[in-house]
Protein backbone atom coordinates (compact mmCIF):
# COMPACT_ATOMS: atom_id res chain seq x y z
CA UNK A 1 0.00 0.00 0.00
CA UNK A 2 1.43 3.68 -1.04
CA UNK A 3 -0.23 6.89 0.78
CA UNK A 4 0.03 9.70 -1.99
CA UNK A 5 -0.06 13.36 -2.06
CA UNK A 6 -0.95 14.87 -5.32
CA UNK A 7 -0.47 18.64 -5.92
CA UNK A 8 -0.65 21.01 -8.72
CA UNK A 9 -0.04 24.74 -9.91
CA UNK A 10 2.62 25.40 -6.59
CA UNK A 11 3.99 28.22 -8.94
CA UNK A 12 7.44 28.95 -6.35
CA UNK A 13 5.23 28.59 -3.45
CA UNK A 14 5.77 25.64 -0.33
CA UNK A 15 5.09 26.46 3.48
CA UNK A 16 4.65 24.39 6.32
CA UNK A 17 1.21 23.81 6.11
CA UNK A 18 2.25 22.04 2.51
CA UNK A 19 5.21 20.18 4.30
CA UNK A 20 2.89 18.51 7.68
CA UNK A 21 1.24 16.25 4.73
CA UNK A 22 4.27 16.30 2.50
CA UNK A 23 6.08 14.53 5.33
CA UNK A 24 3.41 11.71 6.10
CA UNK A 25 2.90 10.83 2.30
CA UNK A 26 4.85 7.65 0.41
CA UNK A 27 4.95 9.53 -2.56
CA UNK A 28 4.02 13.32 -3.41
CA UNK A 29 3.08 13.16 -7.00
CA UNK A 30 3.38 17.18 -8.72
CA UNK A 31 1.16 17.61 -11.62
CA UNK A 32 3.15 20.69 -13.14
CA UNK A 33 3.49 24.58 -13.38
CA UNK A 34 5.93 24.37 -10.44
CA UNK A 35 7.42 27.12 -10.62
CA UNK A 36 11.10 26.89 -8.49
CA UNK A 37 13.38 23.84 -8.49
CA UNK A 38 13.28 25.12 -4.73
CA UNK A 39 9.77 23.76 -4.25
CA UNK A 40 10.82 20.19 -5.63
CA UNK A 41 14.41 20.11 -3.87
CA UNK A 42 12.36 20.54 -0.86
CA UNK A 43 9.69 17.71 -1.78
CA UNK A 44 12.55 15.25 -2.28
CA UNK A 45 14.46 15.70 1.46
CA UNK A 46 10.74 14.35 2.69
CA UNK A 47 9.64 11.66 0.57
CA UNK A 48 9.82 10.33 -3.07
CA UNK A 49 8.55 12.84 -5.46
CA UNK A 50 6.70 11.96 -9.12
CA UNK A 51 6.41 15.14 -11.23
CA UNK A 52 5.90 16.75 -14.74
CA UNK A 53 6.35 19.94 -16.14
CA UNK A 54 4.16 22.68 -16.82
CA UNK A 55 3.28 25.79 -19.07
CA UNK A 56 5.20 28.13 -16.55
CA UNK A 57 8.11 26.07 -15.82
CA UNK A 58 11.16 27.16 -16.92
CA UNK A 59 14.39 24.87 -18.81
CA UNK A 60 16.12 23.67 -15.41
CA UNK A 61 12.39 22.52 -14.25
CA UNK A 62 11.49 20.90 -18.06
CA UNK A 63 15.33 19.46 -18.09
CA UNK A 64 14.63 17.40 -14.48
CA UNK A 65 11.18 16.64 -15.05
CA UNK A 66 8.93 15.28 -18.09
CA UNK A 67 5.60 16.20 -19.59
CA UNK A 68 4.19 13.06 -19.74
CA UNK A 69 4.79 10.34 -16.48
CA UNK A 70 3.75 7.46 -17.51
CA UNK A 71 4.23 4.46 -14.39
CA UNK A 72 2.43 1.44 -12.74
CA UNK A 73 2.21 1.43 -8.67
CA UNK A 74 0.51 -1.34 -6.89
CA UNK A 75 -0.96 -2.80 -9.95
CA UNK A 76 -2.53 0.83 -10.92
CA UNK A 77 -1.53 2.42 -14.08
CA UNK A 78 -1.23 6.06 -13.93
CA UNK A 79 -0.87 8.90 -16.42
CA UNK A 80 -0.01 12.08 -15.11
CA UNK A 81 0.78 15.34 -16.95
CA UNK A 82 0.27 19.19 -16.87
CA UNK A 83 -2.43 19.99 -19.76
CA UNK A 84 -4.75 17.12 -20.29
CA UNK A 85 -8.36 17.75 -20.41
CA UNK A 86 -11.00 15.62 -18.10
CA UNK A 87 -13.53 13.23 -19.49
CA UNK A 88 -15.79 14.08 -22.60
CA UNK A 89 -13.39 17.05 -22.78
CA UNK A 90 -9.67 15.76 -22.96
CA UNK A 91 -6.76 17.94 -24.57
CA UNK A 92 -6.49 16.67 -28.45
CA UNK A 93 -2.42 16.20 -27.68
CA UNK A 94 -3.54 13.45 -25.42
CA UNK A 95 -6.85 12.54 -26.72
CA UNK A 96 -6.12 9.57 -29.33
CA UNK A 97 -3.67 8.00 -26.65
CA UNK A 98 -5.89 7.58 -23.76
CA UNK A 99 -8.87 6.48 -25.85
CA UNK A 100 -6.46 3.49 -27.10
CA UNK A 101 -4.68 2.95 -24.21
CA UNK A 102 -6.53 4.48 -20.56
CA UNK A 103 -4.81 4.18 -17.64
CA UNK A 104 -6.71 3.55 -14.30
CA UNK A 105 -5.86 6.67 -13.27
CA UNK A 106 -5.44 9.90 -15.54
CA UNK A 107 -3.89 13.00 -13.24
CA UNK A 108 -3.88 17.08 -14.72
CA UNK A 109 -2.80 20.14 -13.35
CA UNK A 110 -3.26 23.62 -15.06
CA UNK A 111 -6.51 24.53 -14.07
CA UNK A 112 -6.57 25.42 -10.75
CA UNK A 113 -9.64 23.70 -10.49
CA UNK A 114 -10.40 21.22 -8.11
CA UNK A 115 -12.26 17.98 -9.95
CA UNK A 116 -12.41 14.43 -9.17
CA UNK A 117 -14.64 12.75 -12.30
CA UNK A 118 -14.77 8.87 -13.14
CA UNK A 119 -15.17 8.75 -17.13
CA UNK A 120 -16.93 5.44 -17.38
CA UNK A 121 -16.41 5.42 -21.00
CA UNK A 122 -12.95 4.54 -20.60
CA UNK A 123 -13.46 3.16 -17.16
CA UNK A 124 -10.69 5.76 -15.37
CA UNK A 125 -10.57 8.28 -12.45
CA UNK A 126 -9.41 11.73 -13.60
CA UNK A 127 -8.07 13.76 -10.93
CA UNK A 128 -7.33 17.62 -10.82
CA UNK A 129 -6.13 18.27 -7.26
CA UNK A 130 -6.49 22.29 -7.89
CA UNK A 131 -3.78 24.48 -7.13
CA UNK A 132 -1.59 24.40 -3.86
CA UNK A 133 -0.13 27.92 -4.69
CA UNK A 134 -0.71 31.33 -4.48
CA UNK A 135 -1.00 32.33 -7.81
CA UNK A 136 -3.81 32.46 -9.82
CA UNK A 137 -7.95 33.20 -9.52
CA UNK A 138 -8.39 30.15 -6.99
CA UNK A 139 -9.72 31.18 -3.75
CA UNK A 140 -8.85 28.19 -1.58
CA UNK A 141 -5.77 26.63 -1.83
CA UNK A 142 -6.21 22.18 -2.28
CA UNK A 143 -4.12 19.14 -2.67
CA UNK A 144 -5.70 15.60 -2.64
CA UNK A 145 -4.66 12.44 -0.98
CA UNK A 146 -5.25 8.95 -1.25
CA UNK A 147 -4.04 5.03 -0.97
CA UNK A 148 -3.22 2.84 -3.66
CA UNK A 149 -3.65 -0.79 -2.13
CA UNK A 150 -3.00 -3.47 -5.37
CA UNK A 151 -5.57 -2.38 -7.55
CA UNK A 152 -7.30 0.13 -5.53
CA UNK A 153 -7.56 3.71 -5.29
CA UNK A 154 -9.22 4.08 -1.85
CA UNK A 155 -9.59 7.00 1.11
CA UNK A 156 -9.34 9.94 -1.41
CA UNK A 157 -9.48 13.19 0.44
CA UNK A 158 -9.76 16.59 -0.48
CA UNK A 159 -6.97 18.86 1.58
CA UNK A 160 -8.11 22.03 2.03
CA UNK A 161 -5.54 24.50 2.87
CA UNK A 162 -5.85 27.84 3.96
CA UNK A 163 -8.02 30.79 1.53
CA UNK A 164 -5.41 32.41 -0.98
CA UNK A 165 -4.53 35.98 0.19
CA UNK A 166 -5.04 37.92 -3.23
CA UNK A 167 -1.32 39.61 -3.97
Amino acid sequence: MKKILLLSDTHSFINDQMLKYIKQADEVWHAGDIGSINVTDTIQKYTILRAVYGNIDDNKIRSSFPLDAKFTIEGVTVWMTHIGGYPKRYNPRVREAIQRNPPKLYITGHSHILKVMFDKKLDLLHINPGAAGKSGFHKVRTMVRFEIDKENIKNLEIIELEKRNRQ
